[in-house]
């Protein structure tokens, strides 16, 4: 699931703007300034960034700034300025777009889809590493410090997806919706937990005490570790 996070503080059009980005089947974490902003950057990993100018402790150019000095994600930036030298700034420091207020939903959704196509292209990662766990993506293999970990598609599927969502709580129906598309097997919510389980005997010093994959009572499981990719 694409994943985004999006600073606005006009409560009433980011209300409206995360609802229609969530029925279009994003996951949207909306904050309304920059110290939260920087919070969730810190501790979340995401696809995109929707970004307001005019915040009530900073600019969104502050932000964008932060941004480029730890990533290459695509940021939009959503304001009233419209003139040309606001817009200039903006595309200077590192934004990738920049709309208007006010503007069309479908506007914004044509340039969303944009610029995570032009991110897929251009990020033509090989690796990703957590910790002591890599996965070579080149090859589909896992490694625990360098040795390989013997996994089955499955789990080496459940893996992936762990890593491909650090740190973020994920939901049982989530996981298994994502892990068994186009498997013809009988997959449910216990079968996940033997899954859990094995993988967990695979890559954790301490399976009792999970480092990477940890239980989230009452929703799922979360990837405990934050993620790099290497090219």
């Amino acid at each position: 699931m694409i994943s985004i996070l999006f600073i606005e503080d006009d409560l009433a059009l980011g209300f409206a703007l995360e609802f229609s980005l969530k029925d279009e089947g994003f996951k949207v974490e909306r904050v309304t300034n920059l110290k939260e902003a920087k919070d969730k950057f810190s501790n979340n990993s995401y696809d995109l960034i929707l970004l307001d100018v005019n915040l009530p402790d900073g600019t969104g150019y502050d932000f964008c700034k932060y941004i480029r000095e730890k990533s290459s994600i695509p940021v939009i930036f959503l304001t009233a300025l419209d003139e040309e030298v606001n817009i200039v700034m903006g595309l200077e420091i590192g934004g990738n777009d920049y709309l208007t207020k006010p503007f069309g939903f479908r506007e914004l959704l044509a340039r969303i889809k944009v610029q995570l196509r032009k991110s897929t292209k251009t990020t033509k990662k090989e690796k990703m590493v957590s910790g002591d766990i890599t996965i070579d993506l080149s090859i589909a293999q896992a490694l625990k410090k360098d040795k390989v970990i013997n996994l089955t598609q499955l789990e080496y599927k459940l893996l992936s997806f762990f890593m491909n969502n650090p740190l973020k709580p994920l939901e049982r129906e989530e996981i298994l919706k994502n892990i068994t598309l186009d498997e013809d097997c009988f997959f449910d919510e216990n079968t996940l937990s033997v899954y859990i389980k094995r993988l967990r005997e695979k890559l954790e010093d301490n399976p009792k005490e999970p480092k990477y994959i940890i239980t989230q009572r009452g929703v799922g499981y979360k990837w405990n570790e934050k993620v790099r990719d290497e090219l």
